[in-house]
């Protein structure tokens, strides 16, 4: 797709459709456009359209512009327009007019510009939503956008900001496809494909094998890939762009989770593909940082591997020891994203020193229940990161619900036999499994990322298509880039 910039008028630009957003009750805006066009929208103001959220209107152009459609889109109540709002509305619009065979469309963003917010977030909002995932389908749907024309002034600014859109969207875009391919094409192997693909100059991938995982002491994390078939692979990428200490992210990359013993309900288990989102998002990130050239080190480590029951499998009632030496009593072998987490965070310390660690995990149902599909779950023990992760999560709309670490919780997770269990049981089990994590963080600037809720979507969102939404991949960039400030 092509995304260009114009610095002319609407009613000037040669498209299939043109933009034009409204605030409620404000037919007024575009007068400028003539006489014929204003009625017109005078009398859609009076029916059909009212520039309310999201309320969409597409009709002929009036005689004597170059546009062959107008498309109405409402940003809501004009004191209440967002970056959010903008970005939505890039959303609808653009996939409103796929479906509808446009080809060509343009965006008006004077109104935007009144608002004194960035066109690129109309746009932002527009790629997000015209994903699609078609690998498997015999029958391609070939609608599609090709142009996008941004009716605005041209600038360095806004030239920067269309590149770092593109490398985010491109790297959600890859996430997604990661996440939404079933487990049989997306094994531990695979994932370490899709790692190694991303290798330039400025970034390395070192791919750990069972038996390095073995001579490295990371009992917790082959606790889990006992029952698998598919070996697993220990993924690290070292993303050098500076000389500070480096930044690790970890991302929880169970490629396919049965719960293994403690086997979970045959309903919905065939979503459990999706249990490497944290793993996905961290390689966006990495792929973002790297395509940007962005002055941070980055550490991104994936424990990958598939949770399967079998003769082999851990059962309930194992011990494990850590790659810190800590001993695990696991209770439940479906609590097992902590598991491998926990040998990463331990690995990531005793190999890098990182000045802070972020891990990204579809960690919990818990999550789900405490917050539904609307946020994710974020703890920790570091009050600046905390807050300025806080920061890019209203940014980006992102959002994080920050849960309590308190003291007592690890009252829930002592073992009998072992230095810790890897289950407290139901009550508090959203807290406990990050607990658990902090225990192996222990005085590393540390943040847990619960995207359990939110890294799948069972229904269309404005530029989330159902499926595989590649949350974290723009919060976690803007959070590196606020630090860049």
């Amino acid at each position: 797709m092509k995304i260009s910039v114009k610095n002319i008028s609407g009613i000037n630009c040669v498209c299939d459709a043109l933009i034009l957003l409204f605030v409620e009750g404000d037919s007024e805006f575009y007068k400028k456009f003539g006489s014929a066009f204003q009625k017109q929208i005078r009398k859609a103001f009076s029916k059909e359209f009212h520039g309310k959220r999201n309320e969409l209107l597409l009709m002929p152009a009036p005689k004597g512009i170059k546009p062959e459609r107008i498309l109405l889109i409402g940003l809501g109540k004009k004191n209440e327009v967002s970056a959010e709002n903008i970005r939505q509305a890039g959303g609808k619009a653009a996939v409103h007019l796929r479906d509808k065979g446009m080809k060509k469309i343009a965006v008006s963003t004077n109104l935007i510009s009144s608002l004194k917010l960035s066109p690129l977030n109309f746009i932002e909002g527009a790629l997000l939503n015209l994903y699609k995932f078609e690998r498997y389908r015999k029958e391609k749907d070939n609608k599609k956008i090709n142009n996008i024309t941004i009716l605005s002034k041209t600038s360095k600014r806004l030239s920067d900001e269309l590149r770092l859109t593109g490398a985010i969207t491109s790297s959600v875009y890859f996430a997604r496809d990661l996440i939404n391919t079933p487990s049989n094409d997306m094994t531990p192997s695979d994932l370490a494909k899709a790692a190694v693909s991303l290798r330039q100059k400025n970034l390395s991938v070192k791919i750990l094998e069972k038996k390095d995982t073995e001579k490295l002491g990371m009992g917790a994390y082959l606790s889990v890939a006992k029952g698998s078939h598919e070996p697993p692979k220990f993924i690290v990428l070292e993303y050098k762009g500076a000389k500070s200490k480096p930044l690790a992210l970890i991302g929880k990359s169970i490629t396919f989770d049965s719960g293994g013993i403690s086997l979970k309900p045959s309903d919905g288990m065939e979503k459990m593909k999706y249990d490497m989102a944290g793993g996905a998002a961290v390689l966006g990130v990495l792929k973002t940082a790297s395509a940007l050239k962005l002055p941070v080190n980055l550490i991104g480590i994936l424990p990958a591997t598939e949770n399967l029951p079998g003769g082999s499998a851990t059962k309930p009632g194992d011990i494990a020891r850590s790659i810190t030496g800590k001993t695990v009593e696991i209770i439940n072998t479906d609590a097992e994203g902590r598991l491998i987490v926990a040998d990463a965070i331990g690995y990531a310390i005793k190999n890098f020193k990182p000045k802070a660690i972020i891990d990204i995990a579809t960690l919990t149902g818990a999550c789900s229940v405490a917050l539904g599909n609307e946020a994710i779950a974020m703890m920790g023990n570091d009050r600046k990161l905390l807050d300025n992760i806080k920061k890019s999560a209203d940014n980006t709309f992102e959002r994080v619900w920050e849960m309590p670490l308190f003291d007592e919780y690890k009252e829930y997770i002592k073992s009998d036999i072992a230095d810790i269990k890897n289950t407290g049981g139901k009550n508090g089990s959203l807290v406990t499994a990050a607990y658990f994590l902090y225990e192996f963080a222990e005085k590393t600037p540390w943040v847990h990322l619960d995207i359990a809720g939110t890294a799948w979507v069972e229904k269309d969102k404005p530029y989330i298509p159902k499926g595989a939404s590649g949350i974290g991949v723009r919060l976690i960039i803007d959070y590196l880039r606020s630090e860049l400030r």
